[in-house]
């Protein structure tokens, strides 16, 4: 079973599209292994799991420990660490959380969210071997800024600066650019502006690949669904039915049976 690595990812642009799910621990990281092409140990994780209504609480050592769990679990994906808000916002910062992201895991990436402004973070980590995925649009970390999430691309000017966003990226090293919340003609443009890949969330089906969080695919995650999420299993409901059958063997005492006892 080969590895996937970043050249892997970049020789997919318009050939195969790119498969990628989050995960953040050992147990769903070896589920998915076999059969994505991307594991992204997001910083979602601060609301899918932590309950928080976005995504900046989370710091650098949960997200090491979470991702250090994945790569546990992983044999053959691409695993990429979200760099989480307040970690990067100059290059010594960046690099010194990057080094401790690649130190005390064995990701093969970083992802960190902004445009032009960020290129110069980026020569900084990818001239250091940090390989960078880019992350442009709708970005979760820049919510409170925005006052709240705005989708993108919805005029020419917009769109103009998108373009301008992902040509500076990929100039300045990244290997392949997620593109979220994006309208779907914008994104299919900036996809054919890159020689490298973009992965789309809530952005179309023109992007070189697919990325999405896995308790909202797999139903989870059922007080919300947004538009972008299809949902492929009503996980929730399949878990409380199996919980309720176990609550009622033990209230009945028909679990244990002899056979589960020593």
């Amino acid at each position: 079973m080969k590895k996937i690595n970043i050249n892997s990812i970049k020789s997919l642009k318009f050939k195969e599209k790119i498969s990628m799910i989050t995960a953040y621990d050992a147990l769903m990281a070896k589920i998915f292994d076999e059969i994505v092409d991307v594991i992204l140990v997001g910083d979602s994780l601060s609301m899918s799991f932590g309950g928080a209504d976005d995504t900046l609480e989370i710091g650098i050592d949960k997200m090491i420990y979470h991702t250090k769990s994945v790569c546990r679990g992983t044999k053959r994906a691409l695993v990429v660490c979200d760099m989480p808000f307040g970690t990067y916002h100059n290059k010594k910062e960046a690099l010194k959380n990057a080094i401790k992201i690649y130190k005390h895991t064995k990701a093969d990436a970083i992802k960190l969210e902004g445009g032009k402004e960020r290129v110069d973070i980026v020569k900084e980590l990818t001239k250091n071997s940090i390989a960078v995925m880019g992350h442009i649009g709708l970005m979760p970390q820049f919510v409170r800024a925005e006052g709240g999430y705005r989708v993108k691309g919805k005029n020419e000017t917009e769109i103009e600066k998108l373009i301008e966003d992902a040509k500076a990226l990929e100039e300045a090293g990244v290997f392949c650019i997620v593109l979220e919340g994006i309208k779907a003609d914008a994104a299919k443009k900036i996809t054919e502006s890159v020689n490298i890949p973009t992965i789309g969330i809530g952005s179309g089906k023109d992007t070189d690949g697919q990325v999405l969080v896995w308790s909202d695919m797999l139903g989870f995650f059922d007080e919300f669904k947004p538009k972008f999420v299809k949902r492929y299993l009503n996980g929730a409901q399949i878990i409380k039915k199996a919980v309720k059958e176990y609550v009622q063997d033990v209230k009945n005492s028909t679990f244990p049976s002899e056979e589960y006892w020593y």
